[in-house]
Protein backbone atom coordinates (compact mmCIF):
# COMPACT_ATOMS: atom_id res chain seq x y z
CA UNK A 1 0.00 0.00 0.00
CA UNK A 2 1.59 3.17 -0.97
CA UNK A 3 1.20 6.49 0.35
CA UNK A 4 -1.17 7.37 -2.52
CA UNK A 5 -3.40 5.19 -1.79
CA UNK A 6 -5.15 7.56 0.80
CA UNK A 7 -5.80 9.84 -1.48
CA UNK A 8 -9.33 9.82 -2.31
CA UNK A 9 -10.68 10.49 -6.13
CA UNK A 10 -7.31 12.73 -6.40
CA UNK A 11 -5.97 10.60 -9.35
CA UNK A 12 -4.76 13.50 -11.32
CA UNK A 13 -3.11 15.38 -9.13
CA UNK A 14 -1.13 12.00 -7.69
CA UNK A 15 0.06 11.35 -10.63
CA UNK A 16 1.60 15.25 -11.31
CA UNK A 17 3.08 14.80 -7.83
CA UNK A 18 4.55 10.96 -8.26
CA UNK A 19 6.21 12.59 -11.31
CA UNK A 20 7.96 15.47 -9.12
CA UNK A 21 8.81 13.08 -6.59
CA UNK A 22 10.79 10.81 -9.18
CA UNK A 23 12.54 14.27 -10.25
CA UNK A 24 13.70 15.09 -7.01
CA UNK A 25 15.23 11.53 -6.38
CA UNK A 26 17.03 12.66 -10.06
CA UNK A 27 18.21 16.19 -7.87
CA UNK A 28 19.16 14.45 -4.92
CA UNK A 29 21.12 11.60 -6.63
CA UNK A 30 22.96 14.44 -8.86
CA UNK A 31 23.49 16.37 -6.40
CA UNK A 32 25.58 13.73 -4.38
CA UNK A 33 27.58 12.47 -7.34
CA UNK A 34 28.34 16.42 -7.77
CA UNK A 35 26.66 15.90 -11.46
CA UNK A 36 24.44 18.86 -13.07
CA UNK A 37 21.08 18.65 -12.18
CA UNK A 38 18.38 17.72 -15.14
CA UNK A 39 17.57 20.61 -17.74
CA UNK A 40 13.92 20.14 -17.12
CA UNK A 41 11.76 18.60 -14.03
CA UNK A 42 8.43 18.76 -12.73
CA UNK A 43 9.84 19.49 -9.22
CA UNK A 44 9.63 22.43 -7.74
CA UNK A 45 10.89 24.49 -4.04
CA UNK A 46 7.32 25.77 -3.53
CA UNK A 47 4.11 24.01 -3.49
CA UNK A 48 0.63 25.68 -3.10
CA UNK A 49 -2.59 22.72 -2.96
CA UNK A 50 -5.80 24.17 -2.74
CA UNK A 51 -9.58 22.58 -2.53
CA UNK A 52 -12.73 22.95 -1.08
CA UNK A 53 -12.88 21.66 2.85
CA UNK A 54 -13.00 17.49 2.82
CA UNK A 55 -11.01 17.46 -0.67
CA UNK A 56 -7.89 16.13 1.75
CA UNK A 57 -5.44 19.25 1.13
CA UNK A 58 -3.50 17.89 4.12
CA UNK A 59 -3.32 14.20 3.17
CA UNK A 60 -2.21 15.33 -0.28
CA UNK A 61 0.61 17.56 1.20
CA UNK A 62 1.56 14.61 3.74
CA UNK A 63 1.48 11.76 1.14
CA UNK A 64 4.25 14.26 -1.28
CA UNK A 65 6.41 15.01 1.90
CA UNK A 66 6.72 10.71 2.43
CA UNK A 67 7.26 10.28 -1.10
CA UNK A 68 10.08 13.25 -1.01
CA UNK A 69 11.65 11.42 2.18
CA UNK A 70 11.20 7.85 0.90
CA UNK A 71 13.76 5.54 1.61
CA UNK A 72 12.76 2.63 -0.54
CA UNK A 73 15.36 0.55 -2.51
CA UNK A 74 12.63 -0.09 -4.96
CA UNK A 75 13.00 3.83 -5.47
CA UNK A 76 15.97 2.74 -7.38
CA UNK A 77 14.41 -0.08 -9.80
CA UNK A 78 11.47 2.22 -11.09
CA UNK A 79 9.29 1.92 -8.01
CA UNK A 80 7.06 4.61 -7.25
CA UNK A 81 7.75 6.94 -4.47
CA UNK A 82 6.47 6.75 -1.43
CA UNK A 83 6.11 2.97 -0.51
CA UNK A 84 4.31 3.79 2.61
CA UNK A 85 6.44 1.30 4.49
CA UNK A 86 9.99 2.40 5.10
CA UNK A 87 10.82 4.99 7.96
CA UNK A 88 11.15 8.02 5.81
CA UNK A 89 7.31 7.31 4.60
CA UNK A 90 6.07 6.70 7.82
CA UNK A 91 7.22 8.90 10.02
CA UNK A 92 6.31 11.78 7.69
CA UNK A 93 3.02 10.28 7.25
CA UNK A 94 2.55 10.34 11.22
CA UNK A 95 4.46 13.88 12.05
CA UNK A 96 7.58 12.32 13.59
CA UNK A 97 9.76 13.30 11.05
CA UNK A 98 12.53 15.40 12.02
CA UNK A 99 12.73 17.13 8.47
CA UNK A 100 8.73 17.67 8.44
CA UNK A 101 7.92 20.48 10.29
CA UNK A 102 4.59 21.36 10.01
CA UNK A 103 2.22 24.80 10.64
CA UNK A 104 -0.78 24.65 12.65
CA UNK A 105 -3.15 27.62 13.19
CA UNK A 106 -3.56 27.33 16.78
CA UNK A 107 -5.89 30.24 17.43
CA UNK A 108 -7.71 32.33 14.33
CA UNK A 109 -4.17 33.17 12.82
CA UNK A 110 -0.37 31.66 12.26
CA UNK A 111 1.58 34.68 14.39
CA UNK A 112 4.49 35.77 13.34
CA UNK A 113 6.44 33.69 15.77
CA UNK A 114 4.63 30.49 15.35
CA UNK A 115 6.89 31.21 12.16
CA UNK A 116 10.25 32.26 13.23
CA UNK A 117 11.56 29.03 14.36
CA UNK A 118 10.48 27.04 11.37
CA UNK A 119 11.38 30.08 8.49
CA UNK A 120 14.88 29.89 10.51
CA UNK A 121 15.18 25.88 9.86
CA UNK A 122 14.00 25.96 6.51
CA UNK A 123 17.26 27.60 5.58
CA UNK A 124 19.16 24.42 7.51
CA UNK A 125 20.29 21.73 5.52
CA UNK A 126 18.05 17.88 5.78
CA UNK A 127 19.21 16.63 9.22
CA UNK A 128 18.37 12.62 8.43
CA UNK A 129 15.90 12.97 5.36
CA UNK A 130 16.61 13.58 1.35
CA UNK A 131 14.66 17.06 1.94
CA UNK A 132 13.53 19.95 4.27
CA UNK A 133 9.85 20.20 4.66
CA UNK A 134 7.90 22.99 5.54
CA UNK A 135 4.14 21.95 5.75
CA UNK A 136 1.77 24.98 7.13
CA UNK A 137 -1.56 23.35 6.77
CA UNK A 138 -3.53 26.66 7.10
CA UNK A 139 -1.74 29.33 4.93
CA UNK A 140 -4.96 30.89 4.59
CA UNK A 141 -4.49 31.95 8.39
CA UNK A 142 -1.18 33.83 8.00
CA UNK A 143 -1.49 37.12 9.41
CA UNK A 144 0.41 40.17 7.08
CA UNK A 145 3.82 39.65 9.43
CA UNK A 146 4.31 35.73 9.12
CA UNK A 147 2.93 36.12 5.63
CA UNK A 148 5.74 38.42 4.93
CA UNK A 149 8.22 36.11 6.72
CA UNK A 150 6.96 33.17 4.57
CA UNK A 151 7.60 35.16 1.41
CA UNK A 152 11.08 35.82 1.90
CA UNK A 153 11.43 32.12 2.62
CA UNK A 154 9.92 31.05 -0.44
CA UNK A 155 11.44 34.06 -2.43
CA UNK A 156 14.92 32.71 -1.51
CA UNK A 157 14.83 29.17 -0.62
CA UNK A 158 17.69 26.72 0.36
CA UNK A 159 18.75 24.03 -2.38
CA UNK A 160 16.90 21.04 -0.54
CA UNK A 161 13.93 22.80 1.45
CA UNK A 162 10.17 22.20 -0.02
CA UNK A 163 7.42 24.64 0.78
CA UNK A 164 4.45 23.10 0.96
CA UNK A 165 1.16 25.14 1.62
CA UNK A 166 -2.84 24.16 2.02
CA UNK A 167 -5.47 27.06 1.66
CA UNK A 168 -8.91 26.49 0.60
CA UNK A 169 -8.35 28.42 -2.84
CA UNK A 170 -5.97 30.92 -4.40
CA UNK A 171 -7.12 34.11 -2.85
CA UNK A 172 -7.02 32.78 0.13
CA UNK A 173 -3.13 33.71 -0.30
CA UNK A 174 -1.64 36.46 -0.79
CA UNK A 175 -0.17 36.68 -4.47
CA UNK A 176 3.23 37.44 -3.73
CA UNK A 177 3.26 33.94 -2.43
CA UNK A 178 1.32 32.08 -4.84
CA UNK A 179 3.01 33.82 -7.45
CA UNK A 180 6.22 31.87 -6.39
CA UNK A 181 4.36 28.18 -5.42
CA UNK A 182 3.28 25.85 -8.35
CA UNK A 183 -0.67 25.06 -7.75
CA UNK A 184 -2.40 22.20 -7.60
CA UNK A 185 -6.07 21.98 -7.27
CA UNK A 186 -8.14 19.26 -5.60
CA UNK A 187 -11.17 18.15 -6.48
CA UNK A 188 -14.44 17.31 -4.04
CA UNK A 189 -14.28 13.34 -4.01
CA UNK A 190 -17.77 11.64 -5.18
CA UNK A 191 -19.95 10.09 -2.62
CA UNK A 192 -19.48 7.16 -3.89
CA UNK A 193 -15.78 7.31 -4.04
CA UNK A 194 -15.53 8.26 -0.25
CA UNK A 195 -18.02 5.43 0.75
CA UNK A 196 -16.07 2.96 -1.23
CA UNK A 197 -12.78 4.31 0.70
CA UNK A 198 -14.88 3.45 3.94
CA UNK A 199 -15.70 0.07 3.36
CA UNK A 200 -12.29 -0.80 2.19
CA UNK A 201 -9.80 1.34 4.53
CA UNK A 202 -11.80 1.31 7.70
CA UNK A 203 -14.39 -1.91 7.62
CA UNK A 204 -17.31 0.00 7.62
CA UNK A 205 -20.73 -1.61 6.47
CA UNK A 206 -21.46 -0.30 3.34
CA UNK A 207 -25.09 0.69 4.09
CA UNK A 208 -23.83 2.90 6.79
CA UNK A 209 -20.69 3.69 4.55
CA UNK A 210 -22.91 5.12 1.78
CA UNK A 211 -24.82 7.14 4.22
CA UNK A 212 -21.96 8.84 5.83
CA UNK A 213 -20.86 9.60 2.82
CA UNK A 214 -24.17 11.58 1.09
CA UNK A 215 -24.87 12.98 4.67
CA UNK A 216 -21.05 14.64 4.48
CA UNK A 217 -21.54 15.37 0.91
CA UNK A 218 -17.72 13.84 -0.31
CA UNK A 219 -16.05 15.63 2.81
CA UNK A 220 -13.53 12.61 3.40
CA UNK A 221 -12.68 13.15 7.46
CA UNK A 222 -16.56 14.21 8.35
CA UNK A 223 -17.66 10.64 6.67
CA UNK A 224 -14.92 8.97 8.47
CA UNK A 225 -16.41 10.12 11.48
CA UNK A 226 -19.92 10.35 11.17
CA UNK A 227 -19.13 6.66 10.02
CA UNK A 228 -17.03 5.44 12.81
CA UNK A 229 -18.07 7.46 16.10
CA UNK A 230 -21.42 7.34 17.72
CA UNK A 231 -21.37 10.84 19.21
CA UNK A 232 -20.74 12.69 16.19
CA UNK A 233 -23.85 11.18 14.66
CA UNK A 234 -25.80 11.65 17.79
CA UNK A 235 -24.79 15.42 17.23
CA UNK A 236 -25.45 15.98 13.69
CA UNK A 237 -28.91 14.21 14.48
CA UNK A 238 -29.56 16.91 17.25
CA UNK A 239 -28.78 19.77 14.77
CA UNK A 240 -31.13 18.31 12.38
CA UNK A 241 -33.99 18.65 14.77
CA UNK A 242 -32.68 22.24 15.03
CA UNK A 243 -34.72 23.82 12.02
CA UNK A 244 -38.33 22.49 13.95
CA UNK A 245 -37.54 23.87 17.59
CA UNK A 246 -37.44 27.73 15.82
CA UNK A 247 -41.17 28.29 16.51
CA UNK A 248 -40.91 30.82 18.77
CA UNK A 249 -38.10 32.93 20.99
CA UNK A 250 -37.78 30.67 23.70
CA UNK A 251 -37.12 27.99 21.28
CA UNK A 252 -34.74 30.48 19.19
CA UNK A 253 -32.92 30.76 22.63
CA UNK A 254 -32.91 27.42 23.74
CA UNK A 255 -31.47 25.67 20.18
CA UNK A 256 -28.81 28.67 19.96
CA UNK A 257 -27.80 27.99 23.79
CA UNK A 258 -26.98 24.02 23.00
CA UNK A 259 -25.63 24.56 19.49
CA UNK A 260 -22.53 26.54 21.61
CA UNK A 261 -22.31 24.40 24.68
CA UNK A 262 -22.25 21.20 22.19
CA UNK A 263 -19.11 22.76 20.37
CA UNK A 264 -17.71 24.48 24.24
CA UNK A 265 -18.00 21.00 25.04
CA UNK A 266 -15.49 19.67 21.88
CA UNK A 267 -13.35 22.65 22.72
CA UNK A 268 -12.60 21.44 26.63
CA UNK A 269 -12.30 17.47 25.82
CA UNK A 270 -9.46 18.17 23.63
CA UNK A 271 -7.99 20.68 26.11
CA UNK A 272 -8.11 18.21 28.68
CA UNK A 273 -6.55 15.86 26.05
CA UNK A 274 -3.89 18.02 25.00
CA UNK A 275 -3.62 20.81 27.57
CA UNK A 276 -2.29 18.75 30.46
CA UNK A 277 0.55 16.72 28.58
CA UNK A 278 1.73 20.04 27.05
CA UNK A 279 2.08 21.57 30.17
CA UNK A 280 3.77 19.07 32.04
CA UNK A 281 6.41 18.16 28.99
CA UNK A 282 7.31 22.05 29.03
CA UNK A 283 7.46 22.02 33.46
CA UNK A 284 9.69 18.93 33.07
CA UNK A 285 11.66 20.67 30.08
CA UNK A 286 12.24 23.52 32.37
CA UNK A 287 13.56 21.72 35.17
CA UNK A 288 10.09 21.42 37.24
CA UNK A 289 10.13 17.45 37.91
CA UNK A 290 7.91 16.03 40.01
CA UNK A 291 5.68 18.57 40.89
CA UNK A 292 8.83 20.75 42.11
CA UNK A 293 8.76 24.91 41.77
CA UNK A 294 9.29 26.36 38.57
CA UNK A 295 12.66 28.08 38.28
CA UNK A 296 12.89 32.00 38.23
CA UNK A 297 12.20 33.37 34.89
CA UNK A 298 10.10 30.98 33.12
CA UNK A 299 6.72 32.36 34.43
CA UNK A 300 6.78 34.25 30.90
CA UNK A 301 7.23 30.81 29.39
CA UNK A 302 4.18 29.57 30.80
CA UNK A 303 1.97 32.36 30.48
CA UNK A 304 2.89 32.01 26.40
CA UNK A 305 1.49 28.25 26.40
CA UNK A 306 -1.64 29.21 28.37
CA UNK A 307 -2.38 31.55 25.76
CA UNK A 308 -1.64 29.60 23.42
CA UNK A 309 -3.68 26.83 24.69
CA UNK A 310 -6.51 29.28 25.22
CA UNK A 311 -6.77 29.92 21.32
CA UNK A 312 -6.98 26.84 20.45
CA UNK A 313 -10.15 26.26 22.86
CA UNK A 314 -11.61 28.91 20.81
CA UNK A 315 -10.43 27.89 17.85
CA UNK A 316 -11.91 23.84 18.15
CA UNK A 317 -14.91 25.83 19.28
CA UNK A 318 -15.31 27.90 16.37
CA UNK A 319 -14.52 24.80 14.21
CA UNK A 320 -17.08 22.62 15.77
CA UNK A 321 -19.72 25.56 15.65
CA UNK A 322 -18.72 25.37 11.87
CA UNK A 323 -19.19 21.38 11.87
CA UNK A 324 -22.55 22.20 12.67
CA UNK A 325 -23.25 25.00 10.65
CA UNK A 326 -22.27 22.98 7.45
CA UNK A 327 -24.97 20.32 8.76
CA UNK A 328 -27.78 23.17 8.89
CA UNK A 329 -26.93 24.34 5.62
CA UNK A 330 -26.71 21.19 3.90
CA UNK A 331 -30.27 20.30 5.10
CA UNK A 332 -31.96 23.40 4.04
CA UNK A 333 -29.90 22.98 0.37
CA UNK A 334 -32.45 19.73 0.66
CA UNK A 335 -35.37 21.50 1.78
CA UNK A 336 -34.88 23.50 -1.11
CA UNK A 337 -34.25 20.95 -3.78
CA UNK A 338 -38.02 19.35 -2.57
CA UNK A 339 -39.22 22.91 -2.94
CA UNK A 340 -38.22 23.24 -6.65
CA UNK A 341 -38.78 19.70 -7.86
CA UNK A 342 -34.69 19.33 -8.41
CA UNK A 343 -33.18 16.20 -9.36
CA UNK A 344 -30.26 16.67 -7.06
CA UNK A 345 -29.76 14.23 -4.87
CA UNK A 346 -30.66 14.81 -0.89
CA UNK A 347 -27.84 14.29 1.55
CA UNK A 348 -30.34 13.83 4.47
CA UNK A 349 -32.34 11.26 3.97
CA UNK A 350 -32.59 9.98 7.69
CA UNK A 351 -34.19 13.34 8.17
CA UNK A 352 -36.75 13.19 4.80
CA UNK A 353 -39.93 13.79 7.14
CA UNK A 354 -38.63 16.79 8.53
CA UNK A 355 -37.51 17.90 4.98
CA UNK A 356 -40.90 17.57 3.68
CA UNK A 357 -42.46 19.10 6.06
CA UNK A 358 -40.74 22.26 5.98
CA UNK A 359 -40.90 22.10 2.23
CA UNK A 360 -44.35 22.38 2.44
CA UNK A 361 -44.69 24.68 4.81
CA UNK A 362 -42.54 27.45 3.36
CA UNK A 363 -41.70 29.29 0.13
CA UNK A 364 -37.60 28.80 -1.88
CA UNK A 365 -37.70 32.62 -0.88
CA UNK A 366 -37.79 32.03 2.80
CA UNK A 367 -34.95 29.17 2.43
CA UNK A 368 -33.19 30.80 0.59
CA UNK A 369 -32.56 33.41 3.25
CA UNK A 370 -32.41 30.97 5.61
CA UNK A 371 -29.46 29.84 3.91
CA UNK A 372 -27.79 33.21 3.84
CA UNK A 373 -28.60 33.75 7.82
CA UNK A 374 -26.40 30.19 8.20
CA UNK A 375 -23.78 32.22 5.89
CA UNK A 376 -24.10 35.65 8.07
CA UNK A 377 -23.39 33.65 11.12
CA UNK A 378 -20.17 32.19 9.58
CA UNK A 379 -18.84 35.77 8.91
CA UNK A 380 -20.03 36.70 12.20
CA UNK A 381 -17.82 34.32 13.81
CA UNK A 382 -14.69 34.57 11.68
CA UNK A 383 -15.17 38.83 12.67
CA UNK A 384 -14.64 37.55 16.63
CA UNK A 385 -18.36 38.27 17.66
CA UNK A 386 -19.38 36.12 20.45
CA UNK A 387 -20.51 32.65 19.67
CA UNK A 388 -24.04 32.65 21.50
CA UNK A 389 -24.76 36.37 20.16
CA UNK A 390 -24.09 35.11 16.39
CA UNK A 391 -25.51 31.83 16.51
CA UNK A 392 -29.15 33.34 18.45
CA UNK A 393 -29.20 35.75 15.90
CA UNK A 394 -29.12 33.22 13.40
CA UNK A 395 -31.85 30.90 15.31
CA UNK A 396 -34.09 34.03 14.94
CA UNK A 397 -33.00 34.27 11.58
CA UNK A 398 -34.31 30.90 10.90
CA UNK A 399 -37.67 31.15 12.98
CA UNK A 400 -38.34 34.43 10.61
CA UNK A 401 -37.47 32.71 7.23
Amino acid sequence: MTVWDDLVGQEKVSEQLVAAARDADAFVTAASAAAPPPETSKMTHAWLITGPPGAGRIQVARAFAAALQCVSPDRALGGVPGCGFCDGCHTALVGTHADVNTVVAVGSQILAEDMRDTVRKSYTSPATGRWQIILVEDAERLNEKSANAVLKAVEEPAPRTVWLLCAPSLEDVLPTIRSRCRHLNLRTPSVDAVADMLVRREGIEPAVAAAAARATQGHVDRARRLATDPAARARRASVLKLPLRVDDVGGCLRAAQELVDAASEDAKQLAEEMDGKETEELKAALGAVGGGRMPRGTAGVMKDLEDKQKRRRTRTQRDSLDVALTDLTAFYRDVLALQLGSRVAIANVDAEDALERLARGSSPESTLRRIEAIAGCRQALDRNVAPLLAVEAMTMALRAG
